[in-house]
């Protein structure tokens, strides 16, 4: 019997144990992120395991590593890996990213990161953890995200405008972007989140710059960008 949660077109995501619930940050970068065929994948602070398990469907043969601080986090995305269809393919791992250790360097590392830097600590111990960067500073993220990816690796991340700006700054002359979208709930919202792709080495081109709309006037409420991007999750689409 499945838990509370979000069912997907091919898998379902329990949420019940978790302090952050399934949503659009974490289902954008899922799907927009460059998910390599093969090699090793990444999931820092992977929470339900929403985005590992996006990776392991679109990917072929990688393998994913998915960590998170939170027990019950880790717990609940075991559950909700193992009743996946690639549950061979995702190792979820209770640990810090300042604690993990692994032998292997990574071709993508994915993370939808904690990111309310000045805001007042929620009464919640689990979803200050979730959403303040208490435990995982940009600076121990950026640190942490060198010591693992692979010299050809990418780092894909979402924040909202100005913690992307405050990451950035942290990871210049270290980190590259090398893509980046701009997230907008309506067309005329302004920008609310930025997704972007950062590489070790600087690129030789300017980097990819795209836009999402996600709600439009149109027939359908949601924009054509935002259902062709999220068609293979979303059973709506």
């Amino acid at each position: 019997m499945r838990g509370k949660g979000f069912t997907f077109k091919q898998f379902h995501i329990d949420h019940s144990r978790c302090a952050m619930k399934v949503g659009t940050d974490g289902t954008l970068l899922g799907a927009w992120s460059t998910i390599p065929n093969t090699g090793d994948i990444l999931d820092i602070g992977t929470g339900t395991g929403l985005i590992a398990i996006m990776a392991a469907q679109r990917s072929q043969q990688a393998k994913i590593s998915a960590i998170d601080i939170d027990a019950d986090c880790v717990a609940q995305a075991i559950d909700n890996a193992k009743a996946s269809k690639w549950s061979d393919r995702i190792a979820v791992i209770h640990s810090a990213l300042q604690d993990f250790f692994p032998e292997t360097k990574y071709d993508l590392i994915i993370s939808n990161p904690p990111y309310f830097i000045d805001s007042l600590n929620s009464p919640d111990t689990a979803r200050t953890t979730a959403r303040h960067n208490v435990s995982l500073t940009f600076e121990e993220l950026c640190n942490g995200v060198m010591r693992l990816i692979k010299a050809d690796g990418i780092f894909s991340l979402i924040l909202p405008p100005t913690e992307m700006k405050s990451f950035l700054s942290v990871a210049r002359g270290k980190l590259y972007k090398t893509r980046y979208c701009e997230v907008w709930s309506t067309p005329t919202s302004g920008v609310k989140r930025i997704m972007a792709e950062l590489k070790l080495t600087p690129p030789t081109l300017p980097p990819q710059c795209e836009k999402i709309i996600i709600e439009d006037n149109g027939p359908m409420g949601y924009s054509e960008e935002y259902r062709h991007l999220t068609r293979d999750f979303y059973l709506k689409f």
